[in-house]
């Protein structure tokens, strides 16, 4: 593919996937207020998006093998769990809290990268941008509600897992690590088909299927319309997720996903008063996304630079 085709696609898949992470966050938060069973709320946006795929789009499935097909089925606990665990966040907790904390994760992606077949260089300005991240991430913590510290666990776990998702899914997709011979509509396929398993085990071990008649009934038109759209928008960020992690590293996909929530601060700044943010809170919010777009800006100059050496470098 040419230099400037792949950089649009990576333009389009990039903008894709920012856009339905914000709506996905949104309308999790608003869905998971009244319909209080996150498992089942999971599986239904798994189960949707399999039968989606399953019917409209068998002819772009492929899975070159058996044993590629096991090599991604190590991913599918850690998607399933990153999923489950931001709806358990986003119950109790606000979500500039959730954004904040997961902006700490490209810290995570860039030690375990340093074991990858081909290691991301690091640089003092990189350095200086997560200080930035972690700074005003202790400037909004230290002024959160008592009632909202019951939510941090959630966080924390979700920002681990995701990490580790990503970890992973960028090994096995990115042509320079040791990538797996499967389409990317086979790999979303996969992702949710497997993790109805888990997620359905789950929902009977915590005894939401009982529960579940009787949440439904009392559900109005508006929380059915935004459970309808977390499954909508998750078919979405199921397969844009995947074809943005196939072009850029790990760490630039954290730090894409974290920088672009600036929209979501301000919502819940200035248009939710149920969550009302102090000054310092947006302050601190403000800075930690900051430094997530530094971050990537760092990372864009260090990849530019091993291009150009490369290109320097005589042919064997």
């Amino acid at each position: 593919m040419a230099p400037q085709a792949e950089q649009m696609q990576i333009v389009v898949a990039s903008s894709c996937y920012c856009f339905a992470s914000v709506g996905m966050l949104l309308f999790n938060k608003f869905a998971v207020q009244d319909f209080p069973l996150e498992c089942c709320l999971v599986w239904a946006q798994l189960f949707f998006a399999a039968s989606c795929l399953s019917l409209f789009a068998f002819p772009y499935i492929h899975i070159g093998s058996t044993r590629d097909l096991f090599r991604w089925c190590m991913v599918v606990p850690f998607y399933c769990g990153m999923l489950l665990t931001s709806i358990l966040a986003l119950k109790t907790a606000p979500m500039s809290l959730v954004i904040v904390l997961r902006n700490s994760s490209p810290l995570g992606t860039l030690l375990i990268e340093r074991f990858y077949p081909e290691p991301l260089r690091i640089s003092g300005f990189m350095l200086g941008s997560i200080g930035l991240m972690i700074a005003g991430g202790v400037m909004y913590v230290t002024q959160l509600p008592a009632e909202n510290w019951q939510g941090i666990g959630w966080v924390f776990l979700n920002s681990i897992i995701a990490v580790v998702d990503r970890l992973l899914q960028r090994l096995l997709l990115s042509k320079e690590q040791c990538p797996v011979d499967i389409s990317k509509t086979g790999i979303t396929l996969i992702n949710n088909m497997v993790g109805l398993l888990p997620v359905g085990i789950a929902a009977y071990a915590k005894g939401e299927i009982d529960k579940l008649p009787l949440v439904y009934g009392t559900l109005s038109h508006w929380d059915k319309f935004y459970i309808g759209m977390t499954c909508i928008i998750g078919l979405t960020i199921s397969y844009t997720s995947i074809w943005a992690q196939s072009l850029i590293s790990a760490t630039s996909f954290l730090v894409m996903i974290n920088a672009n929530k600036f929209v979501i601060i301000g919502i819940e700044a200035f248009g939710m008063h149920s969550k009302a943010l102090n000054h310092i809170q947006v302050l601190g919010a403000s800075l930690t996304v900051l430094g997530g777009v530094l971050y990537g800006k760092s990372r864009q100059w260090i990849e530019q630079e091993a291009e150009e050496r490369n290109t320097l470098l005589p042919s064997k």
